[in-house]
């Protein structure tokens, strides 16, 4: 089959691998759908940490928000599976420590993660071999489209989730890319008043184009109490910035990653008895997300500018933007183009 595989910082090509083959316990899913994220672009340029930490390493096939319809199934699997449409969670623990134990294998110290850590071959490929375990199933209501973004959606409700927010409640959004507009989706679904600030004109003139009338630049915001400030930025600045604005006694959540370090002072965090959480993955969102998908609470397919070929794919990481695209941050592939 064809994959799309990044041999190293700025080199990938389209080569021909063996289709996967189910072990005890996984299924084989044909791919319909890929997102592209900044995690992707990170392997591509050579700057993921994971890289240097030791957790991945070249040649590496990158793909983990996706969708697709399972075609086989390894041995002691649910055949309740075959021809469902389904997405899975990215993150695979060992099933054996206290994290995983506890439900927290998100965070398991030897877990795989599809497309990203521990050699675990992504989904930018015809196929892709997975637990059954992790599989979601897709309603009808949750097209292929919506489907490869149930992954950020469920890392973005998790965002929200983690601000505390009630009905009424004021956020802020620090960024206006896919995590950061899909947070401001399930913010105003549970009712809150969203505001989100960013860099880019463009940026900021979609997110008004979805309704969010207060999107501003980020050194234009309006002086008004915060109840919670989610940083979906990869600034290393807006940390500061967000511990600065939030009201005391409310919540920071922190879901962006910038290329070097944050830096926050936490005395003002104590004086201001600020709650402040960090976000990884999806996992414990993926089921929220695709709820509220379903039922037409929040739809993601707005923020898809263009769906491409496996062959564009490394243009697309090297920054190109192709220009039938449309305005929205998310650029899905299709293997099978």
């Amino acid at each position: 089959m064809r994959a799309f595989v990044i041999a190293g910082p700025g080199r990938s090509a389209v080569v021909d691998v063996d289709r996967p083959r189910a072990e005890p316990g996984q299924v084989i899913v044909d791919v319909a759908r890929v997102g592209l994220c900044g995690t992707d672009a990170e392997f591509f340029s050579g700057e993921m940490a994971y890289l240097a930490q030791g957790h991945a390493s070249y040649p590496v096939r990158i793909g983990h928000e996706w969708s697709g319809t399972v075609t086989g199934l390894g041995p002691d699997v649910d055949p309740a599976w075959l021809g469902r449409r389904v997405t899975g969670d990215t993150m695979i623990g060992c099933g054996l420590c206290p994290r995983c134990r506890s439900g927290r294998q998100h965070v398991c110290a030897e877990r795989r993660e599809i497309g990203i850590r521990g050699g675990f071959p992504g989904a930018l490929a015809e196929q892709l071999a997975l637990p059954a375990s992790g599989l979601h199933a897709l309603p009808d209501s949750v097209d292929d489209v919506a489907g490869a973004l149930v992954e950020p959606g469920g890392n973005a409700l998790r965002a929200v989730q983690a601000a505390n927010l009630v009905p009424g409640d004021r956020l802020l959004v620090l960024g206006c890319g896919t995590i950061g507009l899909l947070a401001a989706l399930f913010a105003r679904a549970r009712g809150a008043e969203v505001h989100l600030a960013g860099r880019s004109a463009r940026s900021l003139d979609f997110a008004v184009s979805l309704g969010f009338a207060d999107a501003r630049p980020i050194d234009a915001l309006p002086e008004l109490a915060w109840d919670a400030v989610i940083d979906a930025s990869t600034d290393p600045r807006l940390p500061e910035l967000a511990l600065e604005l939030v009201e005391p006694g409310r919540r920071i959540v922190f879901i962006g990653l910038a290329g070097t370090p944050s830096l926050i002072d936490t005395r003002t965090q104590v004086l201001k008895d600020v709650t402040a959480v960090g976000i990884l993955s999806g996992s414990a969102g993926l089921a929220g997300a695709i709820d509220l998908y379903a039922r037409g609470a929040v739809d993601p397919r707005p923020l898809v500018a263009t769906t491409v070929s496996l062959e564009q794919a490394g243009a697309i990481l090297a920054g190109h933007r192709p220009a039938s695209a449309g305005p929205g941050p998310k650029i899905l592939v299709d293997p099978h183009l």
